[in-house]
């Protein structure tokens, strides 16, 4: 099944001619989940030919504009355009009041149904599930109440390797019980062992995506082994004082972090738009934690 992020904006709270405000893309199978929506977002969609129709689930971080300007329009253009399924919006609690204004302030009565999600910065909490896929939020640390989220696929089942069940005249309704991960005794009182009869299913798949927030190690556990890790990196490590000031990461934070996690790859962003060529950055990243990249609009990453 696809599993994979499209950057539609990496830059932070001011875009350049080059980087859009944040939001990406992931999708799973037939799934499409948008994060954080700024100025633009709809824009970059079209460009890099994505399914603007297929976003059924919508996840704000926070509250910074940079993050969520873009929302407004996008649901304006999904009722111009006729959309009849229901749309599903998880952020702060603000966030509702924000929409209801600009809805009753137009007068618009949206075309779809449009459920909100209030999203917790406490704890390490459930927001979605789908037979294959989990969405978590998980809090981070910044100005304002921001949270991170992690997707994770759910273990597969079993396979059965054909040519080792003949002739042993299984019955049809035990297959079931064996791609869970039972034995099978046949009528002789011989026991099949599971690891025998089957392959085991492929490793679950993992991203995490960590907005908007200083360096914290309490993410550690939220985020630990994950596939993929997103995190910011507004700030080259010569300017550590201020990103700590305005409770962002510098590019050493994000890779210590993604190196503390034992991530298998990590994705920078949020540049500030200081930093025309962001090379010195990776540079500095990987001197922490080798197996890390720049973002850049327009990429995709695919997962596992």
């Amino acid at each position: 099944m696809n599993f994979s992020v499209l950057i539609l904006g990496s830059s932070a709270a001011i875009p350049t001619g080059e980087r859009n405000p944040t939001s990406q893309l992931v999708k799973y199978h037939n799934q499409s989940f948008l994060i954080d929506c700024g100025e633009g977002t709809q824009m970059q969609i079209r460009k890099y030919a994505a399914k603007m129709g297929g976003i059924q689930h919508i996840f704000i971080s926070h509250l910074h504009g940079d993050h969520y300007f873009g929302l407004i329009g996008l649901l304006s253009s999904f009722h111009l355009l006729g959309r009849d399924k229901a749309l599903w919006i998880y952020g702060p609690a603000p966030l509702k009041e924000i929409i209801d204004v600009q809805l009753r302030a137009s007068n618009t009565v949206l075309r779809f149904p449009l459920h909100f999600v209030e999203t917790r910065t406490d704890t390490f909490h459930l927001l979605f599930e789908h037979e294959r896929i989990r969405v978590f939020s998980f809090p981070l640390r910044h100005s304002l109440p921001v949270t991170g989220f992690l997707f994770r696929e759910k273990p597969g089942k079993r396979k059965i390797i054909k040519e080792r069940i003949e002739g042993l005249n299984i019955p049809p309704a035990y297959f079931r019980r064996i791609i869970e991960g039972e034995d099978f005794t046949d009528e002789q009182g011989k026991i099949y062992r599971n690891d025998y009869l089957t392959y085991p299913p492929p490793p679950p798949r993992s991203y995490a995506y960590c907005s908007d927030t200083a360096y914290d190690e309490r993410i550690i556990p939220f985020i630990k082994g994950v596939d993929l890790l997103y995190h910011e990196a507004t700030f080259g490590a010569d300017m550590q004082e201020v990103a700590r000031e305005r409770l962002h990461s510098t590019t050493r934070d994000a890779a210590s972090i993604a190196k503390k996690a034992e991530v298998k790859s990590l994705i920078i962003g949020h540049f500030s738009p200081r930093y025309e060529d962001v090379r010195g950055l990776v540079k500095e990243a990987s001197e922490i934690f080798p197996y890390v990249q720049a973002v850049a609009d327009g990429d995709v990453y695919f997962i596992g």
